[in-house]
């Protein structure tokens, strides 16, 4: 048996490579979110649990998994870290990439490696979030040394290249990010705001491409849930809503790549990163469910 979800050390040779970009230099709150990645590992190496209920299997007998650190990024400057990102995952050749942020701007690294690969217009970006992440850059803030790398920025750098965005749980913006997502038709933005929650049906069918990248800012989910992030705000996904959201995705869709960002460890309290790791076990899972169901199948 394996001693931990992460079962082996050669990215090459494994169906799911999780690469951590721990970075927070352009965070406008709170800092801390560089110290996520190696919280979620911890996580997935030592507290989250084998056996998937949902498929009756322990996975890590049939999923190799690998990890890899983007090192130096701390002492790099916005764009610099973006390019160190970008070089990462485009080595990456396991069937499923998966980045641990650090911030989001993270992001736009793995997803500007992606469209090397892809052609964006083929792809929606399902995004989870609390924030549109659609400003031009962080100078509304950020008067000494703005940047368009910023992690308030991250979804408009992706959306200039191409990509389609769904974006759900969204419940803080400014006006020139509601200007943007309501100037284009490829932009698909679901509103947490204390009235009916759509159907996971509803959010799942705003998906029009076939292919899909799935981006998951954990202030996205509710803080009842996911307390430990840079920019916290209430009234966001239930728990078991984000589970079930993010199974159906990947059931429905055809997966390109995903990341999980912005857990930011708070002190005498693991719930966020713990929640972190089991959504990215859960992804992993999803995206073999069927091997893993014919797996079972000759255990009987």
């Amino acid at each position: 048996m394996p001693q931990s979800i992460i079962n082996t050390k050669d990215p090459k040779v494994a169906d799911a490579h999780i690469i951590s970009a721990p970075y927070d230099a352009t965070a406008s709150f709170h800092k801390g979110t560089a110290l996520g990645p190696k919280k979620v590992v911890e996580c997935l190496n030592t507290q989250i649990e084998f056996w998937d209920k949902r498929y009756g299997i322990e996975s890590t007998d049939y999923i190799k998994i690998a990890h890899t650190e983007i090192p130096g990024l701390a002492k790099m400057a916005p764009d610099e870290a973006h390019a160190a990102v970008v070089k990462m995952c485009s080595e990456s050749v396991a069937p499923l990439t998966l980045l641990l942020g650090g911030e989001h701007s993270m992001s736009f690294g793995a997803l500007k490696a992606l469209a090397k690969k892809e052609n964006p217009k083929d792809i929606t970006i399902f995004q989870i979030d609390a924030h549109c992440d659609l400003r031009k850059d962080d100078s509304d803030y950020n008067d000494t040394d703005p940047t368009e790398y910023a992690h308030s920025a991250v979804m408009r750098r992706a959306h200039e290249i191409g990509f389609n965005l769904v974006q759900v749980g969204i419940r803080a913006y400014s006006k020139e990010e509601s200007d943007y997502f309501s100037s284009f038709k490829n932009i698909k933005t679901f509103e947490w705001n204390g009235e009916k929650i759509p159907s996971i049906a509803k959010v799942v069918s705003a998906i029009n491409t076939k292919k899909v990248y799935i981006s998951i800012d954990v202030d996205g989910i509710d803080p009842a849930y996911m307390p430990g992030t840079g920019t916290p705000v209430q009234g966001g996904l239930e728990w078991w809503y984000t589970l079930k959201l993010l199974e159906k995705v990947i059931e429905k869709k055809t997966l390109v790549g995903a990341d999980v960002v912005e857990v930011s460890p708070v002190s005498d309290n693991v719930l966020t990163e713990y929640g972190a790791a089991q959504i990215v076990y859960n992804m992993i899972n999803t995206f073999y469910k069927k091997r893993l169901l014919e797996a079972k199948k000759k255990l009987k």
